[in-house]
This record gives C-alpha cells, structure tokens and sequence, in this order.
C-alpha cells in the first residue's frame, strides 16, 4: 500500500493534514490513515479513543462549511475517510485545496472562483457583463436559416437566456455577439512533419456560430473530397464532417471560456487532433465523459442555444455521435482528458497506422482488448525490458496505447 491521489499516510496527529481534508472534500473521496510511516510501515497511534476525538474536533473547528467524514480504528492506526462534497469550496484557514499526485496544494484563483460559483448554482456564461451594445447579426441569420424564424428580438434573447430580466447580457451573449474579446479558434495544416505549416488561420473576435462555420469551411477544403462512380460524381470526406462538426460543437459548448486560450485544431493527412482548454467539469468523471453517459454542460446558456439551433442534439450524446459516425471506419476516434484540456483525435479513414515493425508487435500483443503488464509484453513479443519500456513510450507518444496505473500495477491497453 502506497500513497496515491487519494490516499495519505500520516504518521503522526498535527494540522498538516486539515489541507488534505479540504482537498478530499473539493475534489474526491479519499482516505487518511494515522498511524503510518510515509513508507507505508505501521507505527501505530496512542491513545485511540482521545486521538479520534482530537481528530473529529480538528475538523469541525477548522474546515469551513462542514465536511462529510466517517472515522475509525483499524488495529493501532486511525482511518479517517472524507467524502466528496456537494458545497464546495470547503477551505482550510481560508484556502481551498486539491490534491495533485500525493501532496495537498492550494487550488489558484481561477479554480477558487469556479467553486463559488458551483456553490451559487451559477456557470461561467451566466455572468452578467458591463457591456449593453452587443449586436447579433450572425445569431439572427442562425435562426432565419434555421428555424425559418424571424430575427430574434429582446424577448427571445430573454428566452433564450442572453438577457436579464432587468436589460443586463451575460458571458454566453457576448459570445454569440458580432464582436468580442474572446480567444477563439487557431487552425494549421501539417505537412510530411510538424515543421511543415501549410496553412494557418486564427479565427477569433467574432460570433461562435461564425467561428464554427467557417472552421467547417476550412475542413471542407482539406478533407472534402469528390469520388466517381460510372456517371455519378460524390461527395465524400476523408474524415466523417458529423464528427469534426461535433468535436468542435462540443469544444464550444464546453470549454473554460475564462482560460484566456485557444481551441487548437491541427490538422494532417492521417488525422485531425482538437484541444479544448479546460478539463472536465466536476459533476462529471473521465470514463463517463468518453462513454458518453449524461453530460453536465460547462456552459448550459450555450448548450441551449446550440440545441435549438440544431447544432447539437440531446446533451451527452455528442461523444455517442462522433464514435457513430467512425462505425464502418477500421481507425476509432481517440479521447484524451487531462486536468486542463481534452483532445480529441480523429483519424483519416483511409489512413493506416503509422507503425514502426516493432511498434506493430507490442501494438499486436494488446490486439482483442488484452491489458497486459510489461512483463506479459516482454513474454509475448520476445523484446527486452529497455526496448518494450521504449516502444510503449513511443506508442503512448501516438495516442495508440494507454498506460493504465503507477508502480508494479503498471499496464497498458490499446486504443
């Protein structure tokens, strides 16, 4: 047993791990156990009875508002298990924290104001701004095309939740307006090399519905294609244009508009890769984003208009549409979550992997959807332990296979 993201060993009773209580409480259920050397040996606790005690007052006196926590003894050691709360942000003197790896570290400014608003029950694209001269030109196009509507007026900007009661545009209004100030999409074509620029386009200060479009514009140039068949000629795509469509749709509607960042979209000819600032929300987790269960929109203002405008359809199934889309096609998108951005991958579907022969052997061992340890590959594929260690690294590099785990639990899955 080892200290990991959710889980700490204390060896003694002090302050010190009121932090990780804030940091269990903010972001994920964890356990501390007292009473355990950092190397993981038992030293054991005095006094049992009055250290549980010391320890229940501790947090009720310092962790602010009231945490969950459930608390007991295990042979000569304390262990202590705080849940996961639903007011966040629950501070410690005054500071939220978080866990990264196995320390407690203060969350920055920008996460701190994220949880106050969850707290509030607000989203970032709810916020109401100082500016009252907002035009909606693309927007009212959007619905005339779409819908056959008249161009919206004050009450269906009121609809639609762009505007308060009281006369007031929020965060999602500028975005959709004409104008704003807002980081917006950087586009560039590869060549043979990641040195080879082709092409590059930053899109940015106008409407999200325009940048959108004519992003779909660009894709159209790299990746529409015309195929003959006898008389008839056809349009076809050499990745399918509903999953970029929906890739991008989906970095719009939930990407952290206040990182001060690009949506980056690099395209090559074997694959487009798509980066949104900002992670997952935290009503959702990593395995349930890519599987494509109910999703929880960063931006819900956003989300709404896209639903109605036909760009999106019910929430949660834009990840469900994309993998649809790859169905009949032999390379499947690739998903990929970190704490600040999710990438999407999408591959040409006439392109073939781009393998080395001895990459193709470890890639082969975890064909089926075997998890296999390094050891297990070293005995399939009859490599050395420096080489299977390179190989996976270079794989890992490509987005074709994914470390599963830390330490000798280490293994790896293909994707």
């Amino acid at each position: 047993m080892k200290e990991s993201k959710t889980l700490e060993f204390k060896e003694k009773i002090s302050n010190s791990f009121l932090k990780t209580v804030s940091a269990f409480a903010n972001y994920n259920t964890g356990k501390i156990i007292f009473g355990i050397s950092d190397d993981g040996k038992i030293v054991g606790i005095d006094n049992i009875k009055d250290s549980i005690i010391n320890i229940e007052n501790k947090i009720n006196d310092s962790i602010n508002p009231k945490v969950d926590f459930s608390i007991e003894s295990v042979k000569n050691t304390i262990e202590l298990t705080v849940y996961r709360g639903n007011h966040r942000p629950y501070l410690y003197r005054g500071i939220a924290y978080k866990r990264n790896d196995t320390a407690s570290l203060p969350v920055d400014q920008l996460e701190h104001r994220r949880m106050v608003l969850e707290a509030n029950n607000l989203h970032y694209d709810q916020l109401e701004i100082e500016d009252t001269d907002l035009n909606f030109s693309y927007l009212n196009k959007a619905f005339e095309n779409k819908l056959k509507l008249k161009t919206p007026n004050k009450d269906m900007l009121k609809t639609l939740g762009l505007l308060s009661s009281d006369g007031r545009y929020n965060v999602a209004a500028s975005l959709l307006a004409d104008k704003n100030s807002f980081p917006g999409v950087d586009i560039m074509r590869f060549g043979k090399t990641i040195n080879d620029i082709l092409f590059r386009k930053r899109i940015d200060g106008c409407s999200i519905l325009e940048l959108l479009y004519d992003s779909e514009e660009i894709f159209n140039n790299f990746y529409k294609i015309e195929k003959i068949s006898g008389m008839i000629r056809k349009e076809d795509y050499l990745i399918p244009l509903e999953a970029f469509r929906e890739t991008l749709a989906n970095a719009l509607v939930h990407r952290a508009w206040d990182i001060n960042s690009y949506i980056r979209i690099a395209m090559y000819e074997d694959k487009i890769e798509i980066f949104s600032p900002g992670g997952l929300n935290s009503n959702i987790n990593e395995y349930e984003y890519i599987n494509g269960f109910v999703s929880f929109p960063t931006n819900p203002i956003l989300a709404n208009v896209f639903f109605r405008l036909g760009i999106i359809e019910n929430f949660g199934t834009g990840i469900k549409r994309i993998k649809e889309s790859y169905k009949d096609i032999a390379n499947k998108p690739i998903f990929k979550v970190t704490d600040n951005s999710i990438l999407t991958i999408l591959p040409n579907k006439n392109s073939s992997k781009n393998l080395t022969t001895d990459e193709k052997i470890v890639y082969d061992s975890l064909a089926n959807g075997l998890v296999l340890s390094r050891n297990e590959i070293e005995d399939a594929t009859s490599f050395a332990k420096d080489k299977v260690l390179s190989l996976l690294a270079s794989l890992i590099d490509k987005y074709y296979v994914e470390k599963i785990g830390s330490g000798r639990g280490t293994k790896y899955k293909s994707l």
